[in-house]
């Protein structure tokens, strides 16, 4: 449990200009524009249920909530204190109320018993940009691609209790992307987009966001992609995502 003898391994962060709180492990992989982009991409509508699984301290369904009104949020973490962070997290601010979080594993049946009921399913599935496991002593307990889940398991844990046309969202390093479309596929998302996050205009994408539609049967599209910085900083589309809240027009 994180208590105020804990308090100094923690920061205490703000993102969406202040809308949202967040607390996290000073040391570790911390949420930044991933966790944002990822939120901005679900598109929720008020009064729905979304699914995040291995949601850390909480920074994505945070964001989320700070958009869309009348959401619910069932949430899953493997490690107990970012578990109990998260918890933390919604209740400071003011959404305890609206988040479940449960503690346990996304490769387990058993944690989720919410068949057809979900809307939106998403993850930021925690694998180093170029593929290969964290630096020691990183996030020790972290889950990789070498200790822990694949993505067809992140992917299907996602999928299975969504209803009919509901959407799973994943954030990836883009040399995963062709392995994550499979992933989806398999778990019976169809109508997969695909939309890369330039760094800046002409070079190589980083990262993508990839979405698929359960039991869709629409043709894949490739989106025209999201540019995230020009020569005076953000581009105006990322401004709006981080400062404002707003939502991501695609696919």
């Amino acid at each position: 449990m994180v208590t105020e003898a804990s308090a100094p391994l923690l920061t205490h962060d703000h993102l969406l200009k202040g809308r949202v709180q967040l607390r996290q492990m000073r040391h570790g992989l911390r949420a930044g524009l991933d966790a944002v982009l990822l939120a901005a991409a679900i598109p929720a509508q008020p009064g729905e249920l979304v699914l995040e699984a291995g949601c850390g301290s909480g920074a994505v369904f945070l964001c989320l909530l700070a958009r869309v009104p009348d959401l619910r949020i069932i949430a899953i973490e493997q490690d107990p204190a970012l578990a109990d962070l998260a918890r933390q997290n919604a209740a400071l601010n003011g959404w305890a109320d609206r988040v479940t979080v449960l503690q346990g594993d996304v490769a387990d049946p058993a944690v989720l018993a919410a068949n057809g009921s979900i809307d939106h399913a998403c993850a930021n599935p925690p694998f180093w940009p170029d593929g290969t496991p964290p630096p020691a002593g990183l996030r020790a307990a972290a889950t990789h691609h070498l200790q822990g889940p694949g993505l067809d398991v992140w992917a299907g844990a996602l999928s299975r209790p969504l209803r009919r046309r509901g959407t799973v969202t994943l954030v990836l390093p883009a040399g995963r992307h062709s392995e994550g479309s499979a992933a989806l596929r398999q778990a019976r998302c169809g109508a997969v987009s695909l939309l890369p996050l330039w760094p800046r205009a002409g070079m190589p994408a980083k990262r993508v966001i990839l979405q698929g539609r359960r039991e869709a049967r629409s043709p894949d599209t490739l989106a025209p992609g999201l540019v995230l910085h020009d020569l005076a900083g953000w581009t105006e589309p990322v401004r709006q995502v981080l400062e404002e809240g707003a939502p991501l027009s695609w696919p």
